[in-house]
């Protein structure tokens, strides 16, 4: 069985194609298979761990699809036209059973060409809200897979399978069992003291890093903070926070810890944490349920946020209870530290925002997705014979 896979070069776009990949292995071992498992697309800085994953990677420029105008139009337009000559050169070469896609730049150059090919395609919107990608791929594809249900209705007449988000399954196995007390001193936390986990992305959050650092004074009084910062902002938050330090007493400087960036580290972040702030992208809202945790959500401002899928995500996702919404605009300190203390300090809101979260998480998705491939796989290659 030969599957090809596409996605735009970021955490959001390549962890639940890792996630993915992972169950079509275990299934196609279960049920005696070979599988021929590639990547094509622009996988961006994740080749290495796209390849420690078993997955045969190979590129196609990268071009942004934008829906405004941008001088850089002028030179992703001629980079998708060489994108598309490049897909159709490399996917001839392997010519898959199917295509599984998660959008992003990159993407729709490798949809166009298997529909060229005739070869079967599936796409998974993670968001509320499609990306342009995925709008367009939608098009020549033969079953849509979304993370929330309203996201079918920007497909109409075609068939659309709500699975939520892929997510790996070694993060989530025997979590059960994990003590938060146990993990938060991993970090070197006291197991005393609720701890927030601040997290914005593979990429980090400016935004929220300038935030945490200018309130870190008053939010360590009520807290401990591990906060993930994005590689590129490590060594700048760093600096800004041992000048705080300088003024804060050696009893409230071992309650703030910083990291650039969580590997697999993750996991034992998330058992840890007594309350999550992170942004709204649907890979962040659907780990935090999936670990069943309490949440206060900053979705990107919409002139960033394309669309403004963020932040639709985040009140659809807190509309049962398992979040709070600030919006970067109304993020305030005496907002923020007032909304975080009110969920530490009442256990009663905590636990009912954590069932909440675990009622939303769909752990299942990934190996749905697999299943759905593996099931369209057989029946093509039946087509064929």
């Amino acid at each position: 069985m030969r599957v090809l896979l596409t996605g735009g070069g970021t955490g959001g776009h390549i962890y639940p194609l890792i996630a993915v990949s992972a169950e079509l292995q275990r299934l196609c071992g279960e049920q005696g298979m070979l599988l021929d498992l590639r990547y094509l697309g622009a996988c961006g800085n994740y080749r290495e761990l796209l390849e420690l994953n078993n997955i045969l990677v190979r590129r196609v420029a990268q071009s942004k699809l934008r829906r405004y105008f941008s001088l850089s139009n002028f030179i992703d337009g001629p980079k998708f036209v060489y994108s598309l000559w490049q897909a159709l050169f490399k996917v001839f070469w392997f010519m898959p059973d199917i295509l599984f896609s998660k959008g992003g730049p990159g993407a729709l150059a490798v949809v166009l060409a298997a529909r060229f090919y005739r070869i079967q395609v599936i796409i998974h919107e993670s968001d509320t809200v499609p990306g342009l990608t995925n709008l367009l791929s939608g098009r020549f594809s033969k079953i849509i897979l979304t993370s929330f249900p309203q996201t079918a209705g920007y497909f109409p007449n075609k068939e659309t399978i709500m699975v939520g988000n892929p997510i790996r399954r070694y993060l989530l196995n025997g979590i059960e069992n994990e003590s938060k007390e146990k993990n938060k001193r991993i970090f070197g936390f006291s197991s005393d003291l609720p701890l927030i986990l601040v997290i914005g992305g593979s990429q980090g959050a400016s935004k929220i890093n300038e935030f945490i650092l200018d309130n870190l004074p008053a939010l360590l009084d009520i807290t401990q903070i591990l906060h993930q910062t994005g590689a590129s902002n490590y060594e700048e938050v760093i600096k800004e926070a041992a000048f705080i330090a300088e003024k804060l007493p050696e009893d409230l400087v071992k309650r703030y810890k910083a990291a650039s960036y969580f590997g697999d580290e993750i996991r034992s972040a998330y058992i840890a944490a007594d309350l999550v702030v992170t942004r709204a992208s649907a890979g962040a809202i659907f780990e935090v349920a999936a670990f069943g945790k309490p949440s206060i959500l900053i979705p990107l401002p919409p002139e960033i946020a394309a669309s403004d899928h963020q932040t639709k995500n985040a009140y659809d996702y807190a509309s049962n209870g398992s979040a709070l919404v600030i919006e970067q605009t109304n993020l305030l300190p005496n907002l923020f530290v007032s909304q975080a203390q009110k969920i530490l300090q009442n256990p009663e809101l905590a636990s009912s925002m954590s069932q909440a979260a675990r009622n939303f998480s769909k752990l299942d998705a990934a190996s749905k997705i697999a299943q759905i491939i593996v099931e369209l796989c057989g029946g093509n290659r039946q087509n064929k014979s």
